[in-house]
């Protein structure tokens, strides 16, 4: 017989895993390719119709940060939120930095750049204006603005840019800031040339190279983001590259960007007008000038006339609450789809709701994961009590199992009819442990895509060393967590498997990883032993490989399971204490005591 829980435990959670996978390559990627063949399809339609595009050219000799920066006059960009400055040679937003997040957990970290100017390596800016078919003396990124009105780009001040081309048309461009993350520019032209001129408004959030730390993270998307023709519709930075950026879409509606793990930069059009929206990639000399474009409505300006458009620009984190402030205010089309909740968005956003409920409740992130475990735990109690039980009574007719086994070891059939029988005098059910391990693997998906994805979790602290719930535990055993004054990762040949990072070294143990490991092996000796040694020593080795496994993880899933198995250590026991059951606990405590065991 092989119907034992822990059989069926793998069984069910390698089928899962099977399922996943075969979705994936048999449902997703299929239609994922018959969606682009028709996209490709239409875009080759609407390509004479839509007028030209300022080209992503390349920038100058690659220089430092601070010399980019004052190689151009500017505006300072003071809010709550950013600084940083508008560059009045093209009129760009390209330089800032967010006040409220730093780089590191250091007290001195420096805070967290978001745009750099053209010039320096992996600039990252955001650009907009007008293009036009056969209309000279457009401005272009070596324009140098006029600044007519306002000093200093803050939120209830804005400034005021000007620019006359000689040529009969002249250009306003005001761009005023709120308290958080969003600029917005309104551009009007001027025509006094005499004949009637036609323009489209333009922006594009460009990524001059892509820093080789960025995009290698499976979990989470980092590349072109954005919601435009009714669809979510990134493309991470490596196909990016590789590929390009495919075909335009036409769109009411929406937004485009760049993203990186936890900022955005992206451009909203007028949220009722039409527009084009494009990936981008135009390869220059060692290296891959990355746009995020759209280009909007032409429109005819008869002369004597003007016209206006107004672009919003959303530069900095992705904080739900703001995210979604912009979606209800402005009308935005599902910006919060900025956020990579993944493919179980139906279970990631809502534990992420609650954990958000819980922590405006208790203050500390780490406290709310531990009432969510108790939370999902009451909702699971009255199956898993059932699992639990049987799993006691397996393990309490397991020595009438053995026998039976032995008595009937040459004859197969007669063995499982009798211990068929055994089950059904004892009231016993193999099966029942699966369903409550099903439910849990989707809340381990969604607590993790959490931890990993959102910045609420990003430097938030738990208690004593847990300073960041989304890192690896920084703690190590190489160095008795701390206590020797020693870098394990700088140890010769194997420095590498012990060094912490984000993810650490393979080898890299810390105090929750062993924490886990001893309350994983715990759960694991109160379950019934599985009938064949083989099956008994891959069971004893399993909490060991899932410590190392584990523990590559954030430290706020280690504290969630490592709490969650305490508590079902708990139950377990009491169980087992009702049905006097020997259990791990009790021998524990005989040992350490001295007195005999009771399970009475």
């Amino acid at each position: 017989m092989q119907d034992e829980n822990q059989r069926n435990t793998i069984i069910f959670v390698v089928c899962a895993f099977l399922i996943l996978i075969g979705y994936q390559f048999f449902v997703i990627e299929p239609s994922n390719q018959k969606k682009v063949a028709e996209e490709k399809a239409r875009a080759a339609a609407a390509k004479t119709l839509s007028p030209s595009r300022p080209a992503v050219a390349p920038g100058p000799q690659v220089v430092n940060r601070q010399a980019a920066v004052s190689a151009s006059p500017r505006v300072p960009i003071e809010t709550p939120a950013l600084r940083g400055s508008l560059s009045l040679r093209g009129a760009r937003i390209d330089d800032l930095w967010l006040s409220n997040y730093r780089q590191t957990l250091k007290k001195d970290s420096p805070p967290v750049e978001l745009l750099r100017p053209e010039g320096t390596q992996y600039a990252w800016f955001a650009d907009v204006g007008w293009a036009g078919l056969n209309v000279p003396g457009l401005p272009n990124a070596q324009t140098l603005w006029t600044l007519s009105s306002g000093s200093v780009l803050a939120p209830g001040k804005p400034v005021t840019l000007t620019y006359a081309n000689g040529q009969g048309l002249t250009f306003t461009r005001t761009i005023a800031v709120d308290d958080q993350y969003m600029f917005t520019v309104t551009d009007a032209v001027a025509n006094t040339t005499g004949a009637p001129i036609t323009l489209a408004p333009y922006g594009s959030v460009q990524r001059q190279g892509v820093p080789p730390t960025l995009g290698r993270n499976s979990i989470v998307h980092e590349g072109g983001m954005g919601w435009f023709d009714g669809k979510r519709r990134p493309i991470k930075y490596a196909k990016w590259q590789k590929e390009g950026g495919g075909p335009s879409h036409a769109s009411t509606g929406g937004w485009i960007g760049i993203t990186d793990h936890y900022w955005l930069a992206a451009l909203i059009p007028d949220q009722k007008q039409g527009f084009e929206a494009q990936y981008k990639l135009t390869k220059a000399p060692g290296l891959n000038l990355l746009a995020a474009t759209f280009t909007g409505q032409a429109r005819t300006i008869q002369p004597g006339r003007q016209v206006e458009s107004t672009v919003r620009v959303f530069a900095g984190a992705k904080r739900m609450p703001v995210l979604e402030a912009y979606q209800e205010k402005l009308g935005v089309q599902h910006l919060d789809e900025a956020v990579d909740w993944g493919m179980f968005w139906f279970l990631t956003r809502p534990v992420y709701q609650l954990l958000n409920f819980l922590f405006g409740l208790v203050g500390n992130f780490g406290v709310a994961i531990l009432i969510l475990t108790v939370i999902v735990r009451l909702l699971l109690f009255p199956m898993a009590n059932k699992q639990y039980e049987s799993m006691t009574k397996m393990k309490k007719v397991q020595p009438a199992m053995e026998e039976l086994r032995k008595k009937f070891k040459d004859d197969p059939q007669r063995q499982q009819q009798e211990l068929l029988a055994l089950y059904q005098r004892e009231k016993v059910n193999p099966l029942a442990g699966c369903l409550p391990l099903l439910l849990t693997i989707p809340i381990f998906f969604a607590l993790f895509k959490v931890l990993t994805v959102t910045i609420e979790m990003r430097h938030a602290p738990f208690v004593g060393f847990i300073k960041d719930l989304s890192a690896p535990d920084p703690t190590t055993i190489f160095n008795l967590f701390g206590l020797i004054p020693w870098d394990p990762g700088t140890a010769p040949l194997i420095g590498g498997l012990l060094a912490y990072g984000n993810p650490p070294g393979f080898l890299h143990i810390g105090i929750m990883a062993i924490l886990y490991g001893f309350t994983t092996w715990l759960t694991t000796a109160m379950s019934p032993p599985a009938p064949d040694p083989m099956q008994q020593r891959i069971f004893q080795l399993m909490p060991i490989l899932f410590t190392f496994i584990m523990a590559q993880f954030a430290i706020g899933l280690l504290l969630y399971y490592t709490w969650s198995n305490i508590l079902t250590a708990l139950q377990q026991y009491v169980i087992m204490r009702r049905f006097k059951v020997d259990n791990p606990i009790d021998q524990l405590i005989a040992r350490l005591s001295g007195k005999p065991r009771t399970t009475g």
